[in-house]
């Protein structure tokens, strides 16, 4: 009971192996009484370690496969690479550039990418630059195709759902298996109701950049305790959990009114894994001084500096919840989001052998991509 079986990257059921095929472990591994937890799954993050992913540079797939290669070592298995709202051209340049493949030596898994904006509203467009903003025009979901150019590798996309036409845009994102997130948004409770009635599941980085909840009409944040959500259906919210972007206390409050919605996101800038000092999040400059990132010269947060691991961290600390729900909400749920919670997210027989070694801190030690080894805090602690 207390071993993990791995065949061909999949978590393996050893009853079939020692009944059927009277076999027995080539390799054996003891775990040193670490926690066995399922790889995390980030579903937004902006960049990292001086790479941002909407800028459209020459070398966009190698800064892609560095920071995929560098989050191994936060325990992140596979990820979104998000763009904030650009200029055309970059989405034209950068979305060619970004395929769906499996993680392993090289780097985490990309499940696909996480377009923020450009249909979001112009007073809760935190740190996303106002001149690039869009709206819906007569064919909406045409508008959508043209300003992305191609939805061949697009996972999820955020919009601001009391825009006029958005029903019928969140429709057509849906019919295509396309997750849509509710976010940088002055949207109302009937207007996120009615969202999600057609077919939008996710809220993004809850609670920023969003109407503040108000008891007499709740808005988006409602959703978390709405009975006007489809029967069977799970509203999942990011949170960033890096002590910053939200209070504790709100944090505690979301996650007991609606815990089993909880998806730790990091909504990491390149500035991740740096120096403090200037560095860019998409069009414009930011600033990050301690764990704190701002738009150069104002105090808008603009993404974070945190790593899953920490975040992961933060949250069993401020909600003193299980272990097991805090890695719940940065492996399971985001897997349940994107409907791959039968491959990843989970240790169960026949998933995908994407899992951690973390000590009682929850401090990541060992990386496993389809039960490879890929990343190892080695014996000095580097």
């Amino acid at each position: 009971r207390e071993d993990l079986w791995v065949r061909e990257g999949k978590i393996l059921n050893p009853e079939k192996l020692f009944f059927d095929e009277k076999g027995s472990a080539d390799i054996q591994l003891d775990c040193k009484d670490s926690i066995i937890a399922p790889g995390f799954i980030d579903v937004q993050i902006n960049g990292g370690f001086g790479v941002d992913f909407s800028l459209a540079t020459d070398d966009f797939k190698s800064g892609i496969d560095l920071v995929g290669q560098k989050i191994l070592s936060h325990g992140v298995t596979s990820f979104c690479p998000t763009l904030v709202t650009s200029p055309l051209s970059v989405y034209h340049q950068v979305l060619p550039q970004i395929s769906v493949r499996n993680g392993g030596a090289h780097g985490a898994g990309i499940l696909g990418v996480h377009l923020e904006g450009p249909f979001i509203s112009k007073e809760k467009k935190g740190a996303h630059p106002e001149h690039c903003l869009r709206t819906f025009e007569a064919g909406a979901f045409q508008d959508l195709l043209a300003t992305y150019g191609s939805l061949d590798c697009v996972r999820i996309v955020t919009l601001a759902p009391e825009m006029k036409r958005s029903s019928e845009v969140i429709r057509e994102l849906t019919k295509r298996g396309i997750c849509v997130s509710l976010g940088h948004s002055v949207a109302n409770l009937s207007q996120a109701e009615e969202a999600v009635q057609h077919g939008a599941t996710f809220i993004t980085h809850l609670f920023n950049a969003m109407l503040p909840f108000h008891h007499r009409d709740p808005g988006i944040v409602g959703l978390l305790t709405s009975d006007k959500i489809p029967a069977g259906r799970t509203v999942f919210y990011g949170m960033i959990s890096d002590g910053i972007h939200t209070n504790p206390a709100a944090l505690r409050i979301a996650h007991r009114a609606h815990p089993k919605g909880l998806v730790l996101v990091t909504d990491a800038i390149a500035g991740m894994g740096l120096a403090p000092g200037r560095h860019t999040l998409g069009q414009q400059v930011v600033e990050i001084d301690g764990l704190n990132t701002y738009i150069a010269g104002t105090k808008t947060l603009s993404g974070s500096v945190a790593t899953m691991d920490t975040c992961v961290r933060h949250f069993q600390e401020a909600t003193g919840c299980s272990v097991e729900t805090a890695l719940e909400a940065a492996s399971l749920h985001p897997a349940q989001l994107l409907g791959i919670e039968h491959k990843k997210g989970t240790l169960n027989y026949d998933s995908d052998a994407d899992f951690l070694m973390l000590n009682d801190g929850l401090y990541v030690q060992a990386t496993y991509i389809a039960g490879e080894e890929v990343w190892r805090q080695d014996a000095l602690g580097m």
